[in-house]
């Protein structure tokens, strides 16, 4: 071990007390940065499963309400209708699935049971265009459209809630007093990035859901997909064009729709996650560097203490640069020390918060290395004055020190 190291853990070690509590405010620093940066992450993470879960390259168009009259719909409430969804897959060539939308909710009876749910009326191709794989039985057929056939898909949490441990498909559920057969179980896709649970539904076909529960003849909305992520911006436009011509709406008429972009949505939500964790961060950098003043006061008040040995230093032939270097050492280890024990303070933090606090966290190497290498950066900064402060002293006043 080199000499100068030698001396700075000497000093350290002589006055354990206090070197402990600056180490202290190092150790809280480094890990209030990591465990939140891994909150931020997690919960960044946790954004882009989710709006992954939504599907793939999907384009939701909504009607509008405008002062416009439409072919169909009164003045102010514009509607789609199933007409224009199989316009939209004909003659939209970026489109490759597009699926009716339908949107209620209801009680669902079985038995002596009954669960409140979201009732969707949707297309076959609204299994491809979410992504949504099934857990049993099959999905909705285009030959179950064309008959509005009383059949249904239930998600997972209207499963649990009106049959338990019952294997469902098969059996009948009734929904207004009218017998529905179970044809399908989907697999659990968890909470939407609005928060809302997309297990808790129940999907039919759309023609059923107009005809049988809901009594009208258009759609909520229109979901569409296209090949490619690059893609969507022409499919943007055709379907623009082409709903534009279908509704009659004159060049100057504002559309009486709206076309949502997965992909600008997800690009939104991963940018307010990414300042959130920035922020997070940053707010978490100030109890570092308040434990990096705490270095600078022990820097200033063992500069003073050891004044007379600084002076002997001095006078037996040791260098500027040699007291200098010996402080900055000794800020050196006192913030390396406290950056070791704060990273695997962070880290178990972290776990436990994750694992008891069911907040998620993720903690990749940069962010830890790079809190580790700030935490240097910082006794560095903050143990220069107080180093170059011994440096500068005059050996002979030094030495008169009492």
């Amino acid at each position: 071990m080199p000499p100068v190291l030698k001396i700075a853990l000497r000093a350290i070690l002589r006055n354990k007390l206090r070197s402990s509590l600056t180490i202290l405010g190092i150790v809280i620093g480094v890990g209030a940065v990591i465990v939140m940066v891994g909150i931020g992450q997690g919960a960044k993470d946790l954004i882009e499963k989710q709006i992954e879960s939504l599907g793939t390259n999907v384009l939701i168009i909504i009607p509008v309400s405008t002062s416009h009259t439409a072919a169909r719909g009164t003045e102010g409430t514009i509607t789609l209708t199933a007409e224009d969804v199989a316009a939209i897959a004909k003659e939209c060539r970026e489109v490759s699935h597009v699926s009716a939308n339908l949107r209620t909710a209801s009680q669902v009876v079985y038995g002596n049971q009954n669960w409140s749910t979201s009732i969707v009326g949707i297309h076959p191709d609204y299994q491809i265009i979410r992504n949504w794989e099934l857990e049993a039985g099959r999905f909705i057929r285009s030959q179950d459209v064309k008959i509005m056939a009383k059949v249904c898909v239930l998600g997972q949490t209207v499963v649990v809630n009106l049959f338990g441990s019952l294997d469902p498909v098969g059996r009948w559920i009734r929904i207004n007093n009218i017998p529905f057969k179970v044809i399908g179980v989907l697999k659990a896709k968890g909470q939407s990035p609005m928060g809302t649970d997309q297990d808790d539904t129940v999907l039919m076909p759309y023609t059923t859901v107009q005809r049988k529960i809901m009594g009208v003849t258009h759609v909520s909305a229109i979901l569409a997909s296209s090949y490619t992520a690059t893609g969507r911006f022409r499919a943007i436009g055709q379907i623009t064009d082409l709903l534009r011509e279908r509704h009659r709406l004159r060049a100057g008429d504002e559309d009486d729709f709206r076309i949502i972009s997965q992909v600008e949505y997800a690009s939104t939500m991963t940018e307010t996650s990414r300042t959130m964790t920035i922020l997070l961060g940053s707010i978490a950098s100030v109890s570092l560097v308040v434990g990096g003043i705490g270095i600078m006061n022990i820097m200033l008040v063992s500069t003073t203490e050891r004044t007379r040995e600084i002076g002997i230093r001095m006078a037996v032939g040791a260098k500027e640069r040699d007291i200098l270097l010996q402080f900055l050492i000794e800020a050196t280890v006192l913030s390396s020390i406290g950056g070791i024990i704060g990273v695997i303070s962070g880290i178990v933090f972290s776990n436990a918060i994750s694992l008891y606090g069911g907040w998620p966290s993720m903690l990749t190497p940069l962010p830890v290395a790079i809190a580790f290498l700030f935490s240097n950066i910082v006794g560095i900064f903050f143990g220069y004055y107080p180093a170059r402060k011994a440096s500068r002293l005059n050996p002979i006043e030094a030495l008169r020190y009492e």
